[in-house]
């Protein structure tokens, strides 16, 4: 051996040494600092989570020491939750986890006496719908405690779904209601397609597994499946309304074509109890409860998604994004209880 091959072997085996000491001396710091922030989270540790906005952030200020009535907001298009937000910011946002953690909370709060739910919205997906519902109504039963709906502007198709978990159901004079109904939407690009050369290719295992696809024409078979998806979802939602209305399915179904209505037609056809201003609606849940103080979480969100949300707006969107965005929003496939605003 070489004096050089000998120098070289002594280098190896300082590195190796040297590099296993770290690793010890690492892993040793690294599990004294996991256990620290087991037993006790850093102070550095909240302020991040108040960064990013933990779900427990927007709840946190929830009264445990005096009876309070629960303002739950359902604003915006009811959908799964996308990123971190308030439960219901400005532009109408809607957080389907954070509203389900709330419901969940409020079970568990001896103070809470009721809930309020204020809606404000087109309606949205079927299954955030039903599930949030199916929530609300869980609260009922193991409570045993009143839930009251008020109809802000807007209360259609899902907002329908989900005030139907209410015992008294009110709206302003000038709220636009109804639509229930079901939808599937989709958009036919075949023939855009065909003026920009472009083909659509599917290697699938079967004839419907592309179906609903933007780029090929629905068949009439594939039609018929999604219409029977639209069915059974249309039947539980008018099962749903004729129980909390006290009412018959065929006499629900004769005002269930997806038509809209105004409060006072609301009122005539007995799609709900009355109608109030907001300040009457606050007076009278206050009497009936016999509470007067109301809980409402922030409608803030974090300071990093408030700071990326601002960013991101900044940004014109191209025309191409303007499309792709519209096919998200509208063409899914997704069954919705949704109502599509005029002019939309």
């Amino acid at each position: 051996m070489t004096k050089k091959q000998s120098y070289g072997l002594i280098v190896a085996a300082v590195i190796f040494v040297v590099v296993g000491v770290i690793s010890v001396l690492t892993n040793t710091l690294s599990s004294s600092i996991t256990k620290k922030q087991d037993s006790n989270k850093s102070e550095f540790g909240t302020f991040m989570d108040q960064l990013s906005g933990g779900s427990d952030i927007a709840l946190a200020d929830m009264p445990t020491n005096k009876d309070f009535v629960a303002i739950v907001p359902i604003e915006g298009t009811i959908q799964e939750s996308s990123g971190t937000q308030g439960l219901a910011q400005t532009g109408g946002g809607y957080n389907h986890d954070l509203l389900m953690k709330y419901v969940d909370k409020l079970i568990d709060n001896k103070n809470n006496k009721a809930i309020v739910l204020r809606l404000d919205t087109p309606g949205g997906a079927v299954y955030q719908a039903d599930e949030l519902y199916l929530k609300l109504m869980e609260y009922k039963e193991k409570t045993g405690r009143p839930i009251y709906a008020y109809m802000e502007s807007m209360c259609c198709s899902g907002g329908v779904y989900l005030a139907s978990s209410a015992d008294e159901q009110y709206a302003n004079r000038n709220t636009t209601t109804g639509s229930i109904g079901v939808i599937i939407s989709g958009y036919d690009m075949s023939e855009l397609y065909k003026k920009l050369g472009i083909k659509e290719q599917n290697i699938v295992s079967a004839k419907n597994k592309d179906m609903g696809s933007s780029g090929k024409p629905m068949t009439a078979e594939q039609k018929a499946i999604y219409q029977a998806l639209v069915d059974e979802a249309y039947e539980q939602f008018v099962g749903i309304v004729a129980e909390a209305r006290n009412m018959s399915v065929e006499d629900v179904k004769k005002l269930a074509d997806g038509r809209i209505y105004t409060a006072s037609q609301a009122v005539d056809n007995g799609l709900i109890d009355g109608i109030k201003t907001s300040d009457e609606f606050d007076a009278y849940i206050k009497e009936v409860t016999g509470v007067s103080e109301f809980y409402r979480p922030s409608d803030e969100a974090s300071y990093l998604s408030k700071l990326f949300g601002s960013a991101k707006d900044l940004k014109p969107k191209s025309e191409a994004e303007i499309l792709v965005d519209l096919v998200d929003r509208f063409g899914s496939g997704v069954p919705m209880y949704y109502a599509r605003p005029f002019g939309e």
